[in-house]
C-alpha cells in the first residue's frame, strides 16, 4: 500500500509544530492522504470456502485457489471445466460434452451432491452452472467436512455471485465453430442512501460443438437483491435459472481393455442416431442470507438454499461389445469396446430426472478474550436434505457398429421408461464450532469440529424394500499457524471426513447398491507467502486416506462385487502463485504430484501402480501482459500439462501426457465515451490431439478426446 501526503498537508503538520515555515497570513489547507494499492484482477485476497464466512488467504490454513471475474473474462470460460484448468490439482472426471461435469480434485473424484456450493450453500451438482452472474469461482483442496459435514474427501468448489453495483454492459461472443452468444448486465443502487441493490444477468448462446451433432441451445437468467435494512442489518436474495438442450456425447472406452483407441476421430458422435433426442437439463438455484450485528465483536447470519435440477436423459449410448461376434476375441471383457474397434449402441432414456438439494444455515461469529489469548468463534447449525427421483430407465442394445466406419442407423426400442419415483432421500444434521485461539503475532491454533447425524433411506426399484442408513459421527479438525514475520505463515493442519459410499455399477452382482458411508482422514503442512503485497506463492504436502470402493473381479455370476476394501492414498505436493510477478506481468500459475494408489484391496492387479485418472504431474499457468506504448493492449496466453493417466483399473493401459497452448489478447479502449473491451483467445493453439479425461462413471472407464483448436471473439461494451 501506498500512501501520499499534499504539499498543503505538509504545511498544516508545520503549523500544528509552531514551525516558522508558514509565513502569517497564508492559509494552511487540511491534510489530504491519497491512498493507493497494487491490485490486480488475478489476485484474490480472501475467500469464503474454507470456512463459513469470508477469511483472508494468508490466515487460512488450507489450500484454497480463487479463479477471478477478469480472468474467467479472458479466457471466454463458458464451463466449470473451463474454469478449473487454472488450478493443476483439478482434472476432469467423465466430463462429456452435451452433459453435466464431473471433476476430480487432488485425484479424488467429487460428489456432485455435495461438492458444489453457490454462495457457500450446496446445490445440486448435476447441472453446468452459468458463469454470467459469478463473480469469482473457489476451490477448496482436500478435506472439508467442517465446512460442509458429508462431503467426498477431494474437496468442494464454490460459485460466489455478483452483488448488486451501478452497471449496465452487453457482451457479444462468436467462436471459430459458429457459436454464439449475448449476455447483458444490469446493476443499480438506489434509495436515499442506496440502501437497496438489484442486479439482473440474462444470456442466450447457441452451441456449434466440435463433435458432430452435438450441437445445443442455451438460455439463462438470474436476480441478485441486496437491501441495507440498518447499519446493522441486510438481507440479501439470489435466484437463476438456466435449460441447456444439447446432445450427449459418448466417450470411448479401451479396445479390448487394453488399447487406447488410435486415430479416434474427436468430431465423431459416437452412435449418432436420427430418432435421439438431445439431453435437456432445467436447473433453479435460489439463495438467501440475513445478517445481524450484534456489536462490534458479535455478528451472526441465517441463510438458506434450494436448488433442483430436471433431466431428460436421451441418448444413443456406445458401451460394450456384448452383441459382437468380434468381442470374445481374446477374452476381451464385454465391458470395453472390441479389440478392432466395434462397440454396442443402446438405446438409452430416462425422462424425469430429478434432484433436490435443500440447506439452512445458522452462524454466530464473535471474538473476545481471556488472559492474553484472543478467540475468533463461530458456533452455527445446519440441516440439508438431498432427494432424488428416478424413473426405471430404457436401456436396450438397438444395434453394433465400429468406431473407425460409418455411421449405422438402427431402429429404436419400442420400450417405454416407467414414471419417476423416490431413490435416494437423505438428510443430515449438524452441529460445528471452530476457534482461532491467537498466542501472538507469531502463533495462531485453530481447533474446531462438526457433529453430523446422517439419516438416509434409498430404493433400487419402484414399491421395493427400501434401504436404510443412520450414522452419527464427530468430524474434528485442528490446525497451528506460525508467522515469522508479517508476510510468511507456515501451517500445520488435521482433519476427518465422512462421505457418501459409491452407488454399485450395473455390471456388478449388487448392482445399483449405495454402499455405506466411509470416513477419510488428511494430513496437510504448507506455507503462504505474500511478496511485496503483489504476489501470493503458495505450497501444500498432503495425504489423504479413505476406503477403497472399487468392483472387486469374483466368482458371482456377474463376475464383480461392488465392495469397500482396503485403503486409497493420495500423497502429494501443491505449488501455486498468483498475482502481479512485474510491473506488466500478472500471472496465475500451479503444479501438483500426486501419488495415488491402492493397498489391501484383496486384488493384486488393482495395487502398485496410479490409480484410474490421476496423472502424477500436472501443471498450469496463465498470463497477461500489458504491452508498453500500446495504451489498453494486453497479451493474454498459458499452457496446460498432464501427465499420462491410467486408463483401466490394472493400471495396464494409459493415456500419453499432453502440452496445450493456449494465446489471446484483450483491448480496451472507449466508444462513444463509453468503456469498451476486445477479446481474442485461441486455445489449444496447435491443434494438439490428445485425451483430456480417462474417467469413470459407476466404475466403468470412459475416454474423452480434448477439444480442437478454436478461436474466441468477444465484446463488451458498457452503456
Amino acid at each position: 500500500m501506498v500512501a501520499v501526503t499534499t504539499l498543503f498537508g505538509m504545511q498544516a503538520a508545520f503549523a500544528q509544530a509552531g514551525s516558522p515555515a508558514v509565513p502569517d497570513g497564508v492559509a494552511v489547507l487540511p491534510a489530504v492522504s491519497v491512498t493507493a494499492t497494487h491490485d490486480n484482477d488475478y489476485r484474490a485476497r480472501s475467500a469464503s470456502v474454507a470456512g463459513f464466512d469470508e477469511t483472508p488467504l494468508q490466515d487460512t490454513p488450507a489450500s484454497v485457489s480463487v479463479v477471478t471475474r477478469a480472468q474467467l473474462d479472458d479466457q471466454h470460460a463458458k464451463l466449470l471445466s473451463d474454469v478449473v484448468r487454472n488450478d493443476a490439482s483439478v482434472n476432469n472426471d467423465y466430463a462429456p460434452v452435451g452433459y453435466y461435469q464431473g471433476f476430480t480434485i487432488r485425484g479424488f473424484p467429487i460428489d456432485l451432491a455435495s461438492a458444489i456450493k453457490i454462495n457457500g450453500l450446496t446445490i445440486s451438482g448435476e447441472q453446468n452452472v452459468a458463469l454470467e452472474n459469478k463473480d469469482r469461482v473457489e476451490i477448496l483442496k482436500g478435506l472439508a467436512g467442517i465446512e460442509s459435514g458429508v462431503v467426498a474427501p477431494g474437496g468442494i468448489i464454490n460459485f460466489v455471485t455478483k452483488r448488486p453495483r451501478n452497471v449496465a454492459s452487453i457482451t457479444t461472443d462468436v467462436d471459430s465453430r459458429g457459436s454464439t452468444s449475448a449476455a447483458v448486465d444490469l446493476g443499480r443502487r438506489f434509495g436515499d442512501q442506496s440502501q437497496f441493490g438489484l442486479r439482473i444477468n440474462a444470456a442466450k448462446e447457441n452451441i456449434h460443438s466440435y463433435v458432430d451433432g452435438a450441437d445445443g441451445r442455451r438460455t439463462f437468467g438470474s436476480i441478485a437483491a441486496d437491501w441495507i435494512i440498518s447499519p446493522r442489518a441486510s438481507l440479501q436474495f439470489d435466484a437463476e435459472f438456466q435449460q441447456l438442450i444439447q446432445r450427449s456425447a459418448s466417450g470411448y472406452q479401451l479396445l479390448g481393455g487394453t488399447a487406447v483407441p488410435s486415430a479416434a476421430s474427436a468430431s465423431k458422435l459416437l452412435g449418432l442416431q436420427p430418432w435421439t433426442k438431445p439431453v435437456t437439463t432445467d436447473a433453479l438455484n435460489l439463495n438467501t442470507r440475513f445478517d445481524y450485528s450484534f456489536n462490534d465483536k458479535w455478528q451472526g447470519y441465517i441463510a438458506a438454499s434450494r436448488s433442483h435440477t430436471m433431466i431428460d436423459d436421451n441418448v444413443a449410448f456406445a458401451y460394450g461389445c456384448g452383441y459382437v461376434p468380434s468381442c470374445g476375441a481374446g477374452g476381451t471383457s464385454p465391458f470395453f469396446f472390441a479389440s478392432n474397434g466395434d462397440f454396442d449402441v443402446y438405446d438409452y432414456r430416462s425422462p424425469g430426472e430429478y434432484r433436490r438439494n435443500d440447506e439452512v444455515r445458522a452462524v454466530l461469529t464473535g471474538n473476545f478474550s481471556t488472559g492474553w489469548l484472543q478467540h475468533d468463534v463461530t458456533f452455527g447449525t445446519s440441516v440439508q436434505r438431498r432427494v432424488v427421483d428416478l424413473s426405471n430407465a430404457v436401456y436396450d442394445y438397438v444395434g453394433s457398429e465400429n468406431i473407425y466406419g460409418p455411421n449405422l442407423t438402427f431402429d429404436p426400442s419400442p420400450n417405454s421408461p416407467s414414471a419417476s419415483f423416490p431413490q435416494l432421500d437423505s438428510r443430515q444434521y449438524s452441529v460445528f464450532g471452530t476457534d482461532r485461539i491467537t498466542f501472538n503475532d507469531h502463533w495462531q491454533v485453530l481447533a474446531g469440529g462438526r457433529g453430523v447425524l446422517l439419516r438416509q433411506r434409498s430404493w433400487t426399484e419402484m414399491d421395493g424394500p427400501a434401504t436404510d442408513t443412520d450414522r452419527s459421527i464427530f468430524l474434528p479438525q485442528v490446525a497451528v499457524v506460525y508467522k515469522p514475520v508479517a508476510p510468511l505463515s507456515f501451517y500445520a493442519s488435521y482433519s476427518k471426513a465422512l462421505s457418501l459410499g459409491d452407488q454399485a455399477p450395473v455390471r456388478a452382482s449388487n448392482a445399483y447398491a449405495f454402499l455405506p458411508p466411509v470416513v477419510s482422514n488428511q494430513v496437510e503442512v504448507g506455507a503462504k507467502y505474500d511478496w511485496l503485497d503483489r504476489l501470493n506463492l503458495t505450497a501444500a504436502v498432503f495425504a489423504i486416506n479413505k476406503p477403497f470402493e472399487y468392483a472387486k473381479p469374483d466368482f458371482t455370476d456377474a463376475g464383480y462385487t461392488f465392495t469397500q476394501q482396503g485403503t486409497e492414498r493420495h500423497q502429494g505436493i501443491e505449488l501455486s502463485a498468483a498475482g502481479r510477478a512485474a510491473d506488466r506481468l500478472t500471472l496465475t500459475a500451479s503444479i501438483a504430484a500426486i501419488r495415488a494408489r491402492a493397498y489391501d484391496s484383496g486384488t493384486p492387479a488393482y495395487e502398485g501402480h496410479q490409480v484410474i485418472n490421476v496423472p502424477r504431474l500436472s501443471a498450469a499457468l496463465y498470463a497477461d501482459y500489458a504491452v508498453p506504448h500500446v495504451a489498453g493492449l494486453d497479451l493474454l496466453g498459458g499452457v496446460n500439462y498432464s501427465g499420462s493417466k491410467a486408463a483401466n483399473e490394472e493400471g495396464t493401459a494409459s493415456v500419453p501426457s499432453y502440452f496445450v497452448f493456449n494465446l489471446g489478447a484483450r483491448y480496451t479502449t472507449k466508444l462513444g465515451g463509453h468503456k469498451t473491451v476486445v477479446r481474442l483467445s485461441v486455445d489449444n493453439l496447435f491443434n494438439k490431439y490428445y485425451w483430456q479425461d480417462s474417467g469413470e462413471l459407476q466404475g466403468d472407464a470412459y475416454l474423452f478426446l480434448g477439444a480442437p483448436r478454436t478461436a474466441r471473439l468477444s465484446l463488451t461494451y458498457d452503456f
